[in-house]
């Protein structure tokens, strides 16, 4: 048998420290909170597995705190990195945190506080589709999503949707599988207008297995009043697919698409077509973030 890979030391001595200081992730996670550093408990579970380590400058400077909540003598676990790794097929790079891209950072990773993100590196978006239903009085009635997932890894068997509603003195939406997915641990906080699900598979994907899965959000009334709909992207997609659907009855006065990644943002005026729906196409796309913005005569 062929011997097996040499542990990373790094992740081991992590993973000791983590033991010896009888924490929890989500305990860590808030101590380090206290100390104005945001880390989240999936990328702590990362680090300490070695199926990814920090690199960016934020990540050494969470490391620095990260070495006084666990009680280690400074640079004991920075000393055991080395230089970066190169970034092989079976490592998961350095991702950004789970809520960098929305405005409230903290109220989202408090949102996913319950909720296993473990796997959603694991699964590469190859197409996502967002259907967005308006109605003849302005309102959000219905979100329609599809998923076509790549399992890059054994053992994927869940997808988590998070959703924000700016306006929180609505209730929030429910959310119901369609396709390929029943409803797991799901949070919702209507002070922060935010929504948090598993959505769990029929069984864990194997490597490079694919599943196509489908959810609908309902709201209910009173219904918020729609101004604007954009996708989060954490991890890259392959296809992007938003498409807006405005009752015939009540067309909106002006439409812009905005996208933004790390270095840049694009805005664009789009106009209806003959269905009174708008839609947009973005290909290889994120981390950023895709949607659209309208105003009302």
């Amino acid at each position: 048998m062929p011997p097996e890979p040499n542990p990373d030391p790094f992740a081991t001595a992590l993973r000791a420290a983590i033991a010896r200081r009888g924490l929890g992730l989500h305990r860590i996670r808030e101590h380090l909170r206290s100390r104005g550093v945001t880390v989240s408990a999936a990328t702590l579970s990362y680090w300490q597995s070695g199926r990814s380590r920090p690199e960016r400058h934020e990540s050494l400077t969470a490391l620095h705190h990260l070495e006084e909540v666990l009680a280690v003598p400074q640079g004991t676990l920075t000393a055991l990195l080395g230089p970066p790794r190169p970034r092989g097929l079976h490592r998961v790079p350095e991702l950004p945190e789970i809520g960098a891209f929305w405005p409230a950072p903290t109220d989202v990773e408090d949102a996913v506080s319950d909720i296993d993100t473990t796997w959603d590196a694991r699964l590469t978006r190859l197409s996502q589709h967002d259907t967005i239903h308006i109605g003849p009085n302005r309102e959000e009635l219905t979100f329609v999503s599809r998923q076509v997932l790549r399992a890059n890894a054994d053992g994927p068997d869940r997808w988590v949707v998070i959703l924000h509603l700016d306006e929180h003195n609505h209730p929030l939406p429910e959310i119901k599988p369609l396709r390929h997915c029943t409803l797991g641990r799901h949070t919702t906080n209507p002070d922060t207008g935010l929504l948090a699900a598993e959505l769990l598979f029929p069984k864990p994907l194997q490597r490079n297995e694919t599943i196509i899965t489908e959810h609908e959000l309902t709201n209910h009334a009173p219904h918020p009043t729609a101004t604007n709909y954009e996708r989060k992207f954490r991890l890259p997609v392959r296809e992007y697919v938003l498409e807006i659907r405005f009752h015939p009855t009540c067309p909106p006065a002006t439409i812009t698409r905005h996208t933004t990644t790390k270095n840049t943002h694009h805005t664009e005026q789009v106009h209806l077509d003959e269905l009174t729906s708008v839609h947009g196409v973005a290909t290889d796309f994120g981390p950023g973030t895709y949607g659209f913005h309208w105003t009302w005569p």
